[in-house]
């Protein structure tokens, strides 16, 4: 398979570890068959891909999000899915979560998860590895090491 990627920052090890190959953000919705989603919501990144991104995709290409789910305009994307703009799509997040974009789960180019993309052995471990240090410090009268919620755990 060849990797192309675009980020805000260059990455020479990934792209050595994995032969990929840095683009300008055009040529990567251009040229790409599936374009994967891997950032974090930001006011900069807040619908990265909406109307026009999606015209510049490949009709042959999947948009696959499993960032963040107001990464992606969900109006655009069921109206390009609808037009067969491009090919289809596979969400694991939603803009509106839990709520769907009107019309979104009756497309039959779309496959839809609920929030799952973290369902993985090595996340479940870690997630579980976490939940334990953070009891055995807070029991032993230590400060836990992952707080989520700062604000609440020094009230």
């Amino acid at each position: 398979m060849k990797v192309i990627y675009h980020d805000i920052v260059r990455n020479m090890e990934f792209e050595r570890s994995n032969r990929a190959r840095f683009v300008p953000v055009n040529t990567l919705l251009k040229t790409a068959d599936f374009v994967s989603l891997h950032v974090p919501l930001l006011s900069s990144t807040r619908h990265l891909i909406s109307t026009k991104q999606l015209k510049m995709m490949k009709k042959t290409a999947y948009l696959i999000n499993t960032s963040r789910g107001p990464v992606v305009d969900e109006k655009a994307l069921v109206s390009a899915l609808k037009k067969k703009v491009i090919a289809g799509a596979g969400l694991d997040v939603y803009e509106f979560e839990p709520q769907l974009a009107p019309g979104l789960e009756k497309l039959e180019n779309v496959i839809l998860t609920p929030h799952t993309a973290s369902a993985t052995r090595e996340a479940r471990e870690n997630m579980s590895r976490i939940a334990a240090d953070n009891i055995i410090a807070v029991l032993s009268g230590k400060r836990a090491p992952q707080i989520v919620n700062k604000e609440v755990y020094e009230k």
